[in-house]
């Protein structure tokens, strides 16, 4: 079955356009973003080529699509698409060419046969028994109970599936919920951001099709690969925030130059996403690099704290775990310049000490 597998799939690949070159290359990026070893890029094409993959049922409830779309545009390579076409996408309200009746019914099917992943993309409303989206006469709760019972894994797509997103902020009318907070029996994925970066959705796909299990998690279900770095430590304008350069207002000498956003209520110090090293079309650019902060999309109640309003540090990374340089004379307005001031007062003292000392040696010599 897998080498007929292996030749059906290479005969895709090529009457979609994509060379043999371009199917490595992939899988090479994959390793990539996966924090694998390139040598790992066989194993993934072999897998990729061989394996039978899963059947797909990608539910949306309480969201614009935003994900979805994202999905959609993801054009470095082509491949992207080409493995949810494989994977067999058996419904999705958005794509789909079937409606009404004729869908569910193909949903329903699936779900009987079970062994396939389910994706969830938007949030769950709960408040009175869940009224406030209903689909074909069911709830979006009745909806993700009947999904999830003979799912192999659930993937959430964007903040709104994964921790109740844009829906759930205050006062959420509707009782808005991730999904990890109604189900609780079954291996949950959570892939935040408004939207979700199609990269992360493929990487945690081909993740599963090549070791047959789910990456290693966060204590909020993120994979490692993705969310499991800072945004602030691989920000291309981290050095400006080290020498204390910021923008202080759109279009001031600062924001032509380039420098920190922090100030602008960059939430960059306080979010885990790789959003820096894979960026946004087609790897042009990301939202830091085009000259706006951070908001914060890929952790939980994000729209609660406000665009610009600068994020309290020390509220996410404790003071101790700050380096001991003594107190700072000048006075600064926030946290993060306590912090780059004393830093800098470190090196600036170290330097003057160690010059002292010499000093003081070639005096002892002379003498």
């Amino acid at each position: 079955m897998s080498k007929v597998f292996k030749e059906n799939f290479k005969e895709k690949l090529k009457s979609s356009g994509v060379s043999r070159r371009d199917f490595l290359k992939f899988c090479t990026t994959m390793a990539g973003v996966l924090a694998l070893e390139s040598t790992m890029a066989p194993k993934i094409a072999h897998a990729l080529e061989t394996k039978k993959r899963p059947p797909v049922i990608w539910l949306e409830f309480q969201d614009c699509a935003g994900c979805a779309e994202s999905f959609l545009r993801a054009t470095r390579p082509t491949v992207e698409k080409l493995i949810l076409d494989t994977l067999s996408l058996d419904y999705h309200e958005t794509l789909m060419a079937a409606s009404g009746y004729l869908a569910e019914e193909a949903k329903e099917k699936t779900i009987k046969e079970g062994k396939y992943i389910l994706i969830v993309e938007g949030a769950i409303p709960t408040a009175e028994n869940g009224i406030y989206c209903t689909i074909g006469g069911k709830t979006a709760i009745e909806h993700l109970h009947e999904a999830a019972k003979n799912a192999l894994a659930i993937i959430t797509v964007g903040n709104c599936a994964s921790f109740g997103g844009l829906p759930k902020a205050a006062p959420n009318p509707t009782k808005a919920a991730g999904v990890m907070d109604i189900i609780k029996d079954k291996p949950i994925i959570n892939l935040p951001g408004c939207p979700v970066n199609a990269v992360n959705i493929t990487a945690t796909i081909v993740h599963y099709i090549t070791f047959n299990k789910l990456p290693k998690v966060d204590k909020l279900k993120r994979p490692l690969f993705a969310y499991g770095y800072r945004i602030h430590d691989n920000c291309e304008r981290r050095a400006h925030f080290d020498r204390g350069e910021f923008v202080h207002e759109w279009g001031d000498e600062g924001h032509r130059n380039g420098w920190c956003l922090y100030k602008m209520g960059c939430k960059g110090p306080v979010t885990f996403a790789n959003c820096p090293r894979v960026r946004w079309n087609d790897g042009v650019s990301w939202p830091v690099g085009a000259g706006h902060g951070c908001l914060a999309c890929t952790e939980p109640d994000f729209w609660e704290l406000g665009a610009y309003n600068q994020a309290n540090i020390p509220e996410y990374i404790p003071p101790a775990t700050y380096p001991k340089v003594g107190k700072v004379k000048k006075e600064v307005p926030s946290s993060a310049d306590k912090i780059l001031g004393g830093l800098i007062g470190a090196a600036v003292g170290g330097a003057v000490a160690i010059g002292l000392t010499k000093i003081g040696n070639k005096k002892s010599e002379d003498e």
